[in-house]
Order: structure tokens, then C-alpha cells, then sequence
């Protein structure tokens, strides 16, 4: 991906890891973390939907943020962050790959922004993942043309994605979650989407429990 071309703010920053060593994991998680938050913290999110023989890999953003403004701006107006995440997430992707986890058992979980930046991964590099967890986020842009995604070479060879949001987050409207579903479906992703009426900004243990199942998933099959 063009990403990978680029030397941006969050290259360098540590990459937190946690679970099962990754020389004797048969599955991993790379987790993405919200503004103001840590790798660390997803590290420990992950403990909650782990199982043994998964790695978690969480990269950090350099001052705790991907891209600076709300990700419903203009592309543009979060850059670099934004391409320097997206780099981020695909070199955490290589780390497993190399030491011998294919992708189909990689899955990407994120909050917020995080998920925001996790879903604009998934979409712009479509091929078969473990899975796609987007806890209270959506694809990033001020629109989502689904034209703009479609035009990716390959597709999501069924992808399970769970989309968990509430009706009512602040930050994230609850169309985003309705467009970012339409276009991971019609990339042939397996999509969940649930909206939990009144939650406001987080996660819920309904939303755990999904996401526990479909971590089991990566390593019972």
C-alpha cells in the first residue's frame, strides 16, 4: 500500500505486545488504540477476548494520536497521521506474518479512533482477514464513496466484521456505521453491526462477548 512509502509521526513509536508470545502464537490481534489512550490499554482490552495461542499487538501513536481532527473532516486534514496509522497497522500485520501467522488469522480491533483507523485499513487493503473489530468507529473522510473503496484490487473473501456503536455516540454518527457496513459488505466482508440504544462512548460486555467468539474462531478453525 502507498503507506508504506512513508515516514510519518507514528513510525518509530513502540509496538506493545501481550497474549501468546508471538514465536509460539498460532493466531494474533493487532489492536488500535483511541485518542488520549495507550497501546497498553488495548493490550489489556485484548486480555478480555484472548485465548492461548494468540498474540496481541498493539502499536502507539506518537502523543497518544492518530490524526489530529475528527475523522469525519476531510481526509487531507488529518494527514500525515492518518497514512502514517494505516503504516502502523500494516507493519504490526508483517511482524506476524513473519514470524509464521498468516493473514487469514490476523484480526484487527480498535476503539474509536482506532476503529476508525482499522476500518480505513480493512477497506483500502482488501483480501481475507481474521476479522475486523470496530468498537465505536467507521470508515474516515467529511464522505464515504463506496467507488473510492471499490476501486481496491480483490476483495474481503468473507471477512467476518463486527460493527459496535451506539445510537447516540458523540463522536461517531450513527450513519458512518450504516455506510462503513454497506461498503465491507460489498467488498464481501461477513459484517455484524449492532447499536446499543443510549450507550454513549464505549464498549460494552455484549460487545466483548462477540468479539471473544470471534477470536476463538482464529484458532478453533
Amino acid at each position: 500500500m502507498s503507506a508504506d512509502d512513508v515516514d510519518g509521526p507514528h513510525q518509530g513509536q513502540p509496538l506493545v505486545t501481550g497474549g501468546t508470545a508471538l514465536e509460539d502464537a498460532e493466531a494474533a490481534i493487532v489492536l488500535t488504540h483511541g485518542r488520549g489512550a495507550t497501546a497498553q490499554g488495548m493490550v489489556q482490552m485484548a486480555t478480555e477476548v484472548g485465548r492461548e495461542g494468540v498474540a496481541f499487538l498493539a502499536p502507539q501513536a506518537a502523543r497518544k494520536t492518530w490524526y489530529p481532527n475528527s475523522f469525519l473532516e476531510p481526509v487531507e486534514r488529518n494527514e500525515p497521521g492518518r497514512t502514517s496509522g494505516l503504516r502502523a497497522i500494516s507493519d504490526a500485520i508483517s511482524e506476524a506474518d513473519d514470524a509464521g501467522i498468516p493473514t487469514e488469522r490476523i484480526m484487527l480491533m480498535g476503539f474509536s479512533q482506532g476503529a476508525c483507523l482499522a476500518s480505513e485499513f480493512v477497506a483500502r487493503n482488501p483480501r481475507r482477514y481474521g476479522g475486523l473489530a470496530a468498537l465505536s468507529g467507521g470508515l474516515i473522510g467529511a464522505d464515504v464513496d463506496p467507488d473510492d473503496y471499490l476501486d481496491a484490487a480483490g476483495d474481503l473473501e468473507g471477512t467476518p466484521v463486527f460493527l459496535g456503536c451506539s445510537d447516540v455516540d458523540p463522536h461517531i454518527p450513527e450513519e458512518r456505521v450504516h455506510e462503513t457496513a454497506d461498503v465491507l459488505e460489498s467488498m464481501n466482508a461477513d459484517v455484524t453491526k449492532r447499536l446499543y440504544e443510549g450507550m454513549g462512548h464505549g464498549v460494552n460486555e455484549d460487545e466483548l462477548e462477540f468479539v471473544a467468539g470471534m477470536v476463538a474462531d482464529l484458532v478453533d478453525n
